[in-house]
């Protein structure tokens, strides 16, 4: 369930809720322990990722986006590098000094990355 959970992105309390909810099934080994096909965590993660969609505000083509912490902000006068953790994966974007300032992205901020293609777009949820 561990493992379960850090793919799907949230706490093993949170995935043995769901669980027992109903959410997703699962089977017992014969110490008791809980276990989760790949098929069926891979349909919540799909059922997950869709209702976050759902809930987004924000239209964009870009379908890998990261929600996180600014950790880093190193800007001069022209380009600046954010640096953001979310969860365990840091991204790190190249974006230009004056949509850092625009955004008010500095370290604590809460912000997403949208990945598409080659590049990196940050943007702030809330804004």
């Amino acid at each position: 369930m561990g493992q379960a959970a850090e793919l799907v992105g949230v706490g093993v309390d949170t995935l043995r809720r769901w669980a027992d909810q109903g959410l997703f099934e699962t089977t017992r080994t014969a110490g008791g322990h809980r276990l989760v096909s790949g098929a069926e965590l891979a349909r919540l993660a799909v059922e997950r990722n869709d209702a976050k969609r759902a809930d987004d505000r924000a239209e964009l083509s870009a379908r890998n986006r990261f929600t996180g912490l600014v950790t880093r902000v190193v800007a001069d006068t022209v380009m600046a590098q954010v640096e953001l953790q979310a969860g365990p994966n840091r991204i790190v974007a190249l974006i230009s000094a004056e949509a850092v300032h625009d955004l008010g992205l500095e370290p604590g901020v809460v912000a997403v990355a949208a990945v598409k293609a080659t590049h990196v777009i940050i943007e702030r949820p809330d804004a």
